[in-house]
């Protein structure tokens, strides 16, 4: 029979330690059945003055079951924490990263997009919004004015993708990014330069440049294959085969292409390896080269160039021609594409030399090049 007498009660000084009493188990290991367990047993004593003891002495301030409770609570807190405070950007990048595999500059851009879309919906949860959220957001963006049309789609898409990762994570079972429409953008006629300029920009690198041989080499090369800016500069020693007069493109995610090159490209390349790349890179100790350095273009350091780097070489060289002072690191790939179909390319062709996953990007181009359409309206036309 229960009795006061053997009802051995914890000591008031703090929790009960697991190591010191074998017959005590630790708070921080109860559940809340166990919990509720004790408080039954506490509430059912055989007489009324004992109950009335033992609830004083159980859960007064600073007691066990009171420092229990107050542990437990603090519990459920953090486990109906939104994930969003547990670093869930941090989660969507790595998985934009590693699953989505992106490019290093997607992923920037998405970083960007998705630290906006979080800082507007603090302190509200991500899963909780809907549709009508999301669109309050996507007016926002626009009202500010100062993203463009196709950065303003680019962060619909980026909300999609994060709602997309929430359902995969488990941490949301609603995508309502998915309802909302991708904003209509005016189709953009790209710069481009004509031949003339062209020869005009490439032959503005004078020998008297300090770096001339890798800058003729590295415009030679943009025009010549129509690479991006950022694949141009992490073109790999490996990638140039001179034998065959082609090189190795790896362009959006970390697909790969092999381009021809011309005459011109490939002995400007060759000056550029056999005057100067060797006087670039860092030697080490034994006066032997480094073969880790393995990127075909690099700065005055050893190191691989960036795609700033050679937008303000671009924009250098085109100042020195007198050509549009809207011409970047694109426009000659614009121009590359260009030139093409008014020699009588054939569209698919242009679209894997560009690397374009859907033939619509490479359309553009035909709104560009007017000469052909003409030639083919006079030639087929009835009355052409």
């Amino acid at each position: 029979m229960y009795s006061r007498a053997s009802a051995k009660l914890p000591s008031l000084g703090g929790l009960p330690s697991c190591e010191d009493r074998n017959d005590t188990p630790c708070p921080r290991q109860m559940s809340d059945r166990s919990v509720q367990s004790i408080v039954s047993t506490v509430f059912t004593g055989p007489s009324s003055h004992h109950r009335r003891d033992v609830r004083t002495h159980f859960f007064k301030p600073g007691s066990v079951l009171s420092r229990l409770t107050k542990l437990q609570k603090a519990t459920r807190q953090i486990e109906s924490t939104p994930r969003q405070s547990r670093g869930v950007a941090e989660d969507f990048v790595e998985y934009l990263r590693s699953e989505c595999q992106l490019a290093d500059n997607t992923v920037a851009a998405y970083t960007r997009d998705i630290h906006r879309f979080l800082d507007w919906c603090t302190p509200r949860d991500p899963a909780s919004l809907g549709v009508a959220d999301i669109s309050d957001f996507v007016s926002q963006v626009v009202a500010r004015g100062n993203l463009s049309p196709a950065s303003v789609s680019r962060n619909l898409v980026t909300v999609r993708t994060f709602y997309k990762f929430l359902q995969l994570d488990g941490r949301s079972i609603k995508n309502p990014a998915e309802l909302i429409a991708t904003l209509k953008q005016w189709q953009k006629v790209p710069d481009v330069m004509s031949v003339r300029q062209v020869d005009a920009f490439l032959s503005a690198v004078r020998k008297s440049d300090a770096f001339y041989q890798r800058d003729r080499a590295m415009l030679e090369i943009l025009y010549a294959t129509g690479c991006r800016a950022s694949e141009v500069c992490t073109l790999m020693l490996a990638d140039w085969n001179p034998k065959s007069k082609t090189i190795r493109c790896t362009g959006k995610g970390s697909k790969q292409r092999i381009v021809p090159l011309n005459d011109r490209a490939i002995d400007a390349v060759e000056i550029y390896l056999r005057e100067l790349r060797p006087t670039l890179l860092p030697r080490t100790e034994n006066e032997t080269y480094d073969p880790r350095h393995a990127y075909l273009f690099v700065s005055r350091t050893g190191r691989p160039l960036d795609r700033i780097q050679l937008w303000r070489l671009v924009k250098r060289y085109a100042r020195r021609a007198g050509v549009d002072a809207e011409i970047t690191t694109h426009s000659l790939r614009h121009s590359f594409a260009t030139h093409l179909l008014a020699g009588g390319a054939d569209l698919r062709m242009v679209q894997e030399l560009l690397g374009h996953a859907n033939i619509q990007t490479t359309q553009i181009y035909t709104h560009v090049e007017h000469s052909r359409l003409k030639s083919i309206h006079r030639e087929f036309h009835p009355r052409g």
